[in-house]
């Protein structure tokens, strides 16, 4: 694995709809910004290897969505894909960016795709990692099961997740054995970083840091992400997927050919992680776009 740079960003923050909200920043800002967003259950330092590659050619910032990383939890568990739409619009804007280049991983992928589709004036180029949302056969299913059926499930897993205790480590070299346990597909090196990131010290031992609510999407979240978010967003894209991964390949489902001006990258080899297993070829391929 290449890029050694051992460069660390600063932690800002910033406030949307109440919430102090953290972000990493790499310098250089007098460069055009590259904002690079997270998926569900991670953090900003995920993209750590990526950001080390890009730094000194954009100003590269990362933020942790609410209730991720060191951003703060909503305390009403409000984790709807508007909310965080509107916090990352507020980023944007505290970074003084008129325009700007997003790269987005899993859920941050259908944030910023979302952003573009809105602002299409600032967003110069999108890239997304496994990243336009649901495939099609899931909404097939969500439609059989009811939108009744759906909300009493949301509402009972909601109620699960409350009464749950978190999950708790007596030492962080526990809780990173876990997560390399869990995360097969990442090396020794990434699995350490990303756990360690991830954790937060608490009274009762150590933690991770991501609201356990953020889980508990609502049935009507992802009914935003529609062919009419994709047909309107005017920059190029670039599409990454791994054929490992559970979604399926937006070329071939008729997903990506909604987006004006865009190409799908395929990684055999690769799952939902494509860019920490294939990193070096994604950096490549992200910088060739770029």
């Amino acid at each position: 694995m290449t890029h050694a740079d051992d460069a660390e960003p600063a932690t800002r923050t910033h406030v949307s709809q109440g919430l102090t909200l953290s972000y990493v920043d790499w310098g250089n800002e007098g460069a055009p910004l590259l904002l690079l967003a997270h998926g569900s259950r991670d953090h900003a330092r995920s993209w750590d290897w990526v950001a080390r590659a890009f730094r000194r050619d954009w100003r590269v910032v990362a933020p942790d969505l609410r209730g991720h990383g060191d951003s703060a939890w909503s305390p009403d568990g409000a984790y709807l894909s508007s909310y965080n739409l509107l916090d990352l619009a507020d980023l944007v804007d505290h970074l003084g960016a008129e325009r700007l280049a997003m790269v987005g991983h899993s859920f941050g992928g259908n944030l910023s795709a979302r952003y573009a589709a809105m602002f299409p004036g600032r967003v110069t180029r999108l890239a997304l990692v496994d990243g336009i949302g649901p495939s099609p056969g899931n909404y097939a299913d969500w439609d059989k099961q009811g939108s009744v059926v759906r909300s009493r499930e949301w509402i009972e897993r909601r109620r699960a997740l409350a009464a749950k205790a978190p999950a708790r480590f007596a030492t962080a070299e526990e809780a990173v054995a876990r997560y390399a346990a869990g995360n097969a597909h990442l090396s020794a090196e990434q699995a350490e970083h990303l756990a360690r990131h991830g954790l937060r010290r608490f009274d009762d031992g150590f933690g991770w840091k991501t609201d356990p609510m953020v889980g508990a999407f609502p049935p009507e979240d992802f009914m935003a992400e529609t062919p009419a978010v994709w047909d309107a967003v005017a920059c190029p894209t670039l599409l990454f997927w791994g054929a490992k991964s559970w979604t399926t390949n937006p070329e071939a489902d008729g997903r990506g050919p909604h987006f004006r001006d865009h190409r799908t990258v395929v990684y055999a080899d690769a799952g939902h992680w494509l860019h920490h297993e294939r990193l070096d070829d994604f950096v490549a391929e992200l910088r060739a776009f770029l």
